[in-house]
């Protein structure tokens, strides 16, 4: 009965951030719902794309920041006007320091937000970045999770700002692999 909203954060005018070989956060992040998409569908879940190509999705505003401001509006009515809503929001994260590594998951202050991020950031630690002793967090100054009544996760898949987690991120199989962890976690999280 949920539907799994899945957000690929950014996009359009909004690149987000851009990584250590100039290629935007909003491209990573389409690339890695779209293939979360296609996994949800197979697994039988009914899902809904915040967008689905390179566009942010405001209604209104002039300037860059009224755009985005809008646009992160819309994205809390589409996840508030849908019966059982789950939202899977994807980020990429970025540091000045290079070193940092392994992804990190935030989470919506309502719903079972929480309880879905420990799952995720577990599955995280045991399949793809076990050397990251990175934790869940409460999605706290983060617009998308902190407005919506929802069940919510953001994901941030891992550091733009690092050059060998950039390379992973931008392999096709590394993708999948995120995704296949991403996917099953919440299938067995909402199936349980």
């Amino acid at each position: 009965n949920h539907t799994v909203i899945i957000d690929a954060g950014h996009g359009g005018e909004d690149g987000g951030a851009t990584s250590c070989t100039g290629k935007l956060e909003s491209a990573f992040n389409l690339e890695i719902a779209v293939r979360l998409n296609d996994l949800m569908h197979l697994l039988g879940i009914h899902t809904k794309m915040v967008r689905t190509a390179d566009i942010s999705i405001y209604t209104q505003g002039k300037t860059i920041a009224a755009k985005k401001a809008s646009d992160l509006k819309n994205r809390v009515e589409l996840v508030n006007s849908t019966d059982n809503a789950f939202l899977v929001s994807i980020h990429q994260n970025t540091f000045p320091e290079h070193q940092y590594h392994g992804a990190q998951v935030f989470y919506a202050p309502k719903g079972e937000g929480k309880q879905a991020a420990e799952c995720l950031q577990t599955a995280f630690r045991q399949t793809i970045t076990p050397t990251s002793n990175r934790q869940c967090k409460k999605g706290d100054g983060i617009y998308l999770l902190e407005h919506i009544d929802k069940t919510g996760i953001l994901v941030e898949c891992g550091f733009l700002s690092n050059p060998e987690e950039e390379s992973k991120l931008r392999d096709k199989e590394y993708q999948q692999q995120l995704v296949c962890v991403i996917g099953a976690t919440i299938f067995n999280f909402l199936d349980r």
